[in-house]
């Protein structure tokens, strides 16, 4: 995407303009933090289009349905190796972190509710979780009967259980305070999310085990190729472009908006 485009009168594909009424109606696909970046980037990928379906035209492929035109330009114009056995088994030696079974927490926890923006119910929810660690450090087994009592989450029927959690399930400020506690440890701090505050136990974990290549090889033969595959389709369009007069825009770095 352009940092900065010239204004619309001047952004033209080989002679053919690109209007700021087809911007405004593109701007709809590409939500950015601001209007002027969300119209750059409809700018950005009107032009790439507009490259596109003057490629195929040049080849005599209709363009009554463009997103097939263009898959149809592709296959004619991109090769794309397919990864063999012994490139996928290299990749599965080289990235064995990617290739693991999800690790499994069983949590429980209290949850004191107080909004981000109430500072007093802040101070109080944070206060009262500290008066439960406080009891549950004399008496942990009362963790269930406390849950069911305080805890303002529906997991306070279970005793505060939230069954098996995976990592990216909660959010970020719960799960790392749930990935540093040992198996059995209560947290020795109120644990702050945007929800309020929460007591935390963890009961017991299970890592995540290396998943072997044959459990894994259909999956990365398919992540190869499409990898593959795009990067090839970028370097395409960059052929088209350096071809290309192009006016008002940069379209370094293009990527087709019609193929995924």
């Amino acid at each position: 995407m352009p940092d900065t485009i010239l204004p619309i009168s001047e952004i033209r594909v080989n002679g053919v303009a690109i209007t700021g009424p087809e911007i405004d109606r593109e701007v709809q696909y590409h939500p950015s933090e601001t209007l002027a970046e969300a119209r750059a980037a409809a700018a950005h990928a009107l032009a790439v289009r507009e490259l596109l379906r003057q490629a195929c035209a040049a080849r005599g492929i209709p363009l009554d349905d463009e997103e097939a035109a263009v898959e149809a330009l592709l296959r004619a114009e991109v090769a794309v190796p397919e990864p063999d056995d012994a490139v996928c088994r290299r990749y599965h030696a080289r990235n064995p972190a990617r290739f693991r079974s999800a690790d499994l927490f069983a949590v429980r926890h209290i949850l004191l509710p107080a909004a981000p923006s109430d500072a007093a119910a802040r101070d109080a929810a944070k206060l009262k979780a500290q008066a439960l660690i406080a009891e549950l450090a004399d008496h942990p087994g009362r963790f269930a009967d406390l849950a069911r009592e305080h805890s303002a989450c529906p997991s306070a029927a279970q005793g505060g259980s939230l069954g098996q959690v995976e990592r990216g399930q909660t959010v970020p400020e719960f799960e790392t305070f749930m990935v540093a506690l040992e198996p059995g440890q209560l947290c020795p701090v109120p644990v702050a999310t945007p929800y309020g505050y929460h007591v935390l136990h963890l009961e017991h974990r299970i890592d995540g085990d290396d998943l072997p290549y044959e459990a894994v090889r259909d999956a990365i033969h398919g992540f190869l190729r499409d990898s593959a595959w795009r990067q090839a389709v970028h370097q395409y369009l960059q052929i088209l472009a350096g071809k290309a007069r192009i006016e008002g825009i940069d379209l370094g770095g293009a990527e087709t908006p019609l193929v995924q």
